[in-house]
Formats: structure tokens, C-alpha cells, sequence
């Protein structure tokens, strides 16, 4: 079932990552996929765009079909594989309305960590301030605040939208795995040391584990201070 499905991926990448645990949760392993580096540029060669015009990871196509942004590639999954695997969605309304609030955060979450771990990547040198260094950690420490109480309110404090794993999870735990890689701290920010050390045992998530970060797993301290 899998073998017509291809994913051109990049390690460490969460919008990689969220495709690849969404795969397994699917009992969909055995697709054909290609890791890309980053560093070298190869997500912009010509076998990236062939699928993906904007040239970013991942790009994935299933038979002549192809979904290149993450989150549409998770609801594609589930969409076309309702009966296989794990069910990512949830029955009641208030569930579902939780689970997709939470996806859907979870993208700014996303984009102020890259705010914070990529400043220098993505700002020239000349451009550089600590003004703008500081109001970039300031707001990710607003994020943090809020997904830690968002895990404190629920009944389980395991899952992001409610007791069982969902979309949401697939969405968002690469970014909160990305900020433990990073050095966040679990005894500032404990419940989402207790998610984070939780839902890294899942089997999907421990499958699709960046090789990288197996290869070296001492990680960075920029966030130790966050």
C-alpha cells in the first residue's frame, strides 16, 4: 500500500517529522523516501522541485498525488487512510474543535522557536540587533507560558487535545522535541517536560526519530536561558 508513496525528507526538520510519525501512526512504513541535507542545498535541487516549486522538505506524493505542505499531508493521510493504523481525529465536536485549535497554534509556537534558534540563519549580520534577539526570546517565553498552561488545564496533561493522541500531537511534538534538543528546561517548563518525556517513547515518534540526533545526542544550549 505504501510502495506507491514517496517522501523526500530532511533530518531534524519538523514539518518532515510530523509527515513521518503521521506515516507510522498509518502503519504505512515501507514508502520510498530519500533523506536530503539541508546544508548542502539538496532541498533545492531538481528533484525536489520537480515536486515541491517552492523547493522546501517535505514533498511527498502518493501515486500521481502530490501534498508538499506538512499539515496537508497529515490530513491527506488521515483522510485517505481512515480504517489503517491509529485514528488521528477524534469523534466529539469538542474534541475535534480542541484538536484542531491546538494544529493550528501550534504553527505560530513553530515559527517563533525558528524565531529564536535560526536568528542568525535567517538575518544578515549587518542587520543583526540584540533588541531583536530579545523580543524574539521574550515571545517564545509567552508561548511557553501558554502551551504549559494549556497542558496544566487538561485531565491527562499527556495529549494536547484531550486523553488520546491526535493530529495535534503529530503536529506539534517535533516543535517541543526541537525545543528540548535546544536545551530548553524541563524544571522551568515541567509539563511540557513531562509531554516531551512522555510521547518520545511512542512507537511512531521513537521510529521516525531525526538520525542526526541518535548520532549525536547531546544537542545545542540556546534555549538553557529561554
Amino acid at each position: 500500500m505504501a510502495q506507491d508513496m514517496t517522501l523526500l525528507w530532511g533530518s531534524g526538520s519538523p514539518p518532515c517529522w510530523r509527515v513521518m510519525i503521521a506515516l507510522e501512526e498509518k502503519n504505512l512504513q515501507g514508502y520510498n523516501q530519500k533523506l536530503l541535507s539541508f546544508e548542502k542545498g539538496e532541498h533545492k535541487s531538481q528533484e525536489v522541485l520537480d515536486m515541491n516549486a517552492r523547493g522546501q522538505l517535505p514533498s511527498f506524493k502518493h501515486g500521481d498525488v502530490v501534498v508538499n505542505e506538512s499539515y496537508a499531508a497529515c490530513f491527506y493521510l488521515e483522510s485517505q487512510f481512515k480504517s489503517e493504523g491509529y485514528r488521528l481525529i477524534p469523534d466529539t465536536p469538542a474534541e475535534q474543535a480542541l484538536m484542531y485549535q491546538r494544529m493550528f497554534e501550534g504553527l505560530s509556537f513553530y515559527e517563533k522557536l525558528n524565531a529564536v534558534i535560526y536568528y542568525d540563519w535567517f538575518v544578515p549580520e549587518e542587520e543583526r540587533h540584540d533588541s531583536a534577539r530579545k523580543r524574539n526570546a521574550d515571545a517564545l517565553t509567552t508561548e511557553l507560558n501558554l502551551w504549559e498552561g494549556y497542558l496544566q488545564n487538561l485531565d491527562s496533561g499527556l495529549h494536547l487535545a484531550g486523553l488520546f493522541f491526535t493530529l495535534a500531537d503529530v503536529a506539534v511534538f517535533p516543535t517541543v522535541a526541537t525545543l528540548f534538543r535546544f536545551g530548553l528546561s524541563a524544571e522551568r517548563y515541567p509539563k511540557l517536560g513531562d509531554y516531551y518525556a512522555v510521547l518520545k517513547h511512542r512507537p511512531s515518534i521513537k521510529a521516525s526519530w531525526p538520525p542526526h540526533w541518535l548520532e549525536n545526542p547531546k544537542g545545542q544550549d540556546a534555549l538553557k536561558d529561554v
